[in-house]
Parts: C-alpha cells; sequence; structure tokens
C-alpha cells in the first residue's frame, strides 16, 4: 500500500427526498423509496460510516420550486429536486442516534430563519451527535421561497450575503456567550452553571437585535463546521471568509482548478491558512465490478431522466423560466439572478458539447460530471487524478440511486482508494473537525 502525505475527504451529498445525483434514480428498479421513514436515513447513515465517510450533508429547499411554466406541476409529477424534502435536522437528529462518527451536515438559510434559532437548534445537535454538527450556509434567491415567509421577494444578492455575514457573526458570538467548562454541575455547593462563564452578547446589527446568552452550553467543536457553496464573485469571498468545507460543481477538471486556485487564494487573503478550506466537487460515481456492468447501470438509469425534470430544476437553479425558450437550441446568454456557479458549469457544458436545451435538460438530469463510470480501479484512476492534480480535497459523493449507488461505492471504490493510501481506513478521532483535520475554534 501506497501512503500519500495526505489524504481525500469523502461527503455524500443526499436529500430528504426523491432525488440525488440523477432525476430518474428514484424510479430505478431497486431504488429505496420508502424516502418518510426513520429507517431510510438511519441505513444511509450507517452504510456511510461503515465506508469511513467525512460527513453526510442533507441540502434543503423552503418551497416546491414553481420557475419553470410558472408551476409546481413538473417539478411534484417528475420527483425533482424540490418536490418533496423533510425538514433536514430532525432528519439528522435521528441518523446521529444510529451511528457514531459520522458528520451531520444540513442546509440551513439565512434569509428566512433567526440566529438565536438556528444556534440553538446546531449548538443541539452538536452535542446530541457529541461533535459531529455542520452548517451549510446558504442566503435563499428564489420568490416561491420568499412567498412562503410573507415576502413579495428576494434582498439582492449583495444584500443576502451582507445579512448572512451578520447572521454568521451573531452566531458565533451565541455559541461563545458560554465558555468551555460552564456547566460545572456540583450538587454540594449548589452549582449547576458558573454564572461568571456565561454573559449576554448585546448584538445591535443593521439586520438583528440579540441579546443573549444562548441558552446551551458552548458546544464540543466550538461551533459547527462550515459548508458553502458560492460561487459569484461575493458567494467566492463569503465562503472564503467562513468556510471550511466548500461544495461545487463543475463539467471540467480545468474549471475545477481555476476553483480550487482561486479559493485558495482568497482565504489566504481573509488570514486564513488555505489547507482549512476543503474543496468537495460534487460527482455522480456509477462503479461496477466491471466496465460494462457500470455503463449498462448508467444507460438504465439515463432512460429514465425526463428533460423536463432537468430543465425544471435548472429553472429553479438558475431562476430564469427556461420553458420560455426555443427547446431545440443552444441555451441563450442570460443575466442569471440564482446561482451562477450553475449556470457557467451548464454554458460550459452547451459550448463544449453543442447541447440544445432539450438535451441540457436531460444532461443535467443525470447530474454533473460523467468522468466518472467504470470499474473501481478506473472511477479512482479518474479520482486519484483530480486529488493529485490539485483540483479538489476530496469528493461529494451524489449517489445516481439509494442506496444502491452508494453501496457500490462503498463496497467498490473506498477499498480501492484505501489500497492506494488515499482514504482513510478508521477514524482517527471523534469529531467531525478531526475528520477534517481542523482545529477547535477558540471561544
Amino acid at each position: 500500500m501506497t501512503t500519500h502525505s495526505h489524504q481525500m475527504h469523502l461527503a455524500a451529498f443526499a436529500l430528504a427526498g426523491p432525488v440525488s445525483g440523477n432525476h430518474g434514480g428514484w424510479r430505478y428498479p431497486s431504488a429505496d423509496t420508502n424516502l418518510l421513514s426513520a429507517s431510510y436515513y438511519k441505513r444511509l447513515g450507517q452504510l456511510l460510516e461503515g465506508g469511513r465517510f467525512d460527513l453526510l450533508f442533507l441540502a434543503d429547499v423552503l418551497a416546491v420550486p414553481n420557475r419553470y411554466q410558472g408551476s409546481i406541476d413538473s417539478q411534484l409529477r417528475y420527483g425533482a429536486l424540490g418536490s418533496l424534502r423533510l425538514e433536514p435536522l430532525t432528519v439528522l437528529a435521528t441518523v446521529a442516534a444510529a451511528t457514531e462518527r459520522l458528520g451531520l451536515a444540513s442546509t440551513i438559510s439565512t434569509s428566512y430563519f433567526e440566529p438565536f434559532q438556528v444556534a440553538r437548534s446546531l449548538a443541539t445537535l452538536d452535542h446530541l451527535s457529541e461533535g459531529r454538527s455542520a452548517w451549510n450556509i446558504v442566503t435563499s434567491f428564489q420568490a416561491a421561497e420568499a412567498a412562503n415567509f410573507g415576502r413579495d421577494e428576494q434582498l439582492s444578492r449583495e444584500e443576502r450575503y451582507d445579512r448572512a455575514d451578520e447572521f454568521v457573526e451573531v452566531a458565533c458570538k451565541l455559541w461563545d456567550s458560554w465558555r468551555d467548562g460552564a456547566v460545572v454541575l456540583d450538587r454540594e455547593t449548589p452549582l449547576f452553571v458558573d454564572p461568571s462563564k456565561v454573559a449576554p452578547i448585546d448584538h445591535e446589527g443593521r439586520y438583528f437585535r440579540v441579546k443573549g446568552p444562548l441558552n446551551v452550553s458552548r458546544p464540543p467543536q466550538g461551533r459547527p463546521v462550515f459548508i458553502q457553496a458560492g460561487a459569484s464573485g461575493r458567494g467566492r469571498d463569503f465562503a472564503a471568509r467562513w468556510a471550511e468545507v466548500i461544495f461545487v460543481t463543475h463539467s471540467s477538471l480545468e474549471s475545477a482548478q481555476e476553483f480550487y486556485r482561486d479559493m485558495k487564494q482568497r482565504a489566504a487573503k481573509f488570514g486564513r491558512n488555505p489547507d482549512d478550506l476543503k474543496v468537495l466537487p460534487g460527482i455522480v460515481p456509477i462503479v461496477g465490478e466491471t466496465r460494462t456492468i457500470a455503463e449498462e447501470t448508467e444507460g438504465l438509469l439515463n432512460g429514465l431522466v425526463i428533460p423536463e425534470a432537468g430543465l425544471s430544476t435548472l429553472s429553479y437553479h438558475l431562476d430564469i423560466d427556461l420553458a420560455a425558450y426555443p427547446q431545440d437550441e443552444l441555451l441563450p446568454q442570460v443575466d442569471v439572478p440564482g446561482v451562477q456557479g450553475h449556470y457557467k458549469e451548464v454554458a460550459e457544458l452547451t459550448h463544449r458539447h453543442g447541447l440544445t436545451l432539450r438535451q441540457l435538460g436531460t444532461r443535467y438530469g443525470v447530474g454533473p460530471l460523467r468522468d466518472f463510470v467504470g470499474s473501481a480501479r478506473e472511477v479512482v484512476d479518474t479520482m486519484q487524478h483530480w486529488f493529485e492534480a490539485r483540483a479538489c480535497d476530496g469528493f461529494m459523493i451524489q449517489a445516481p440511486y439509494l442506496p444502491g449507488g452508494l453501496e457500490d461505492f462503498v463496497r467498490l471504490a473506498v477499498p480501492e482508494l484505501q489500497k492506494r493510501g488515499l482514504f482513510r481506513t478508521e477514524y482517527s478521532g471523534n469529531t467531525l473537525r478531526d475528520h477534517l483535520g481542523l482545529a477547535r475554534p477558540a471561544a
């Protein structure tokens, strides 16, 4: 076995709903569609922990998207991205009870919640899981989401990030409003909590006024691990300032290398150690005992994707109704109010492969990057190439269907990664910060 001076990180991207890495995945014959049961998510967590994954990441959305044709029909009918979504923190609490080491990450929007509530929920999960919580910080951009929270429209991109910066600052103050060791539990004195180690935060800012202190003691990790997926200029700066894990999707190795370089430089500009920022691009690996088996699985999965399902989700991501454009022509140059990273990715795909909008819908529906299909050796060869070419610090695995797509990866690809010394064979610590090689922040 060769050992590398540093090893890659593996996270699993999943939803508490039907889509992971493929919009037709729920239709796959052996897919488990028992999406509303605790046993489904516990099994997922135990599978990932058996594969020594760093974390399970549950993405979220706060509406059934209605951007495509101004209707929720396509999302619901085709089981697309936002068709059904359980509340992720509740789901992760059930996974926490069924696992011991696996990191537990939840998307929570800074646009629709309050810092006190979020700080409290995440501190609770961190305590109950003994230091395994993570927060994917999103700013939300959909009118459909705004309409569920009594707003007529979204804040501008700049304002959303201004609010997010202050939101995270307040949450950090709340986690630090209890010093380490504040909980004494001395029956004799009696002294339950040392009052000298708990203080209000008295925050008064542009968006928030919060007295504090938090009513939960400082989390085992000091604070949860921060995940971010911003790809616009402002989003990249926000991630460089706060994030410890970055989730991104690319359509080529070259764009991944450019992003990786840029993010490490931005982190350094914020006075951070660039190694404390882990860049994990999303990939949809299809691993088989042989290349033929993997390609047959891929063909089956691709045949289950309805182009409208992909276009419906892409419309949601870009915040543009793609039904309004000719379906047999290329994606036009558009000004994107939504996720700029997704637009860059699909624009690159369109121009490289000359895809019509309808073809793009199918392509988007089968998930990012088709470079990771084959035998375990072939898939790991490509992963190793990306890793050593400084395009990433590991990967966000988006299984094309569950649990089978993930079982194949854990059974076939993980041992190959371990054999090459590219991935851990055992956890060396207990907390998610331990897995990621991150220090616990001082209060």
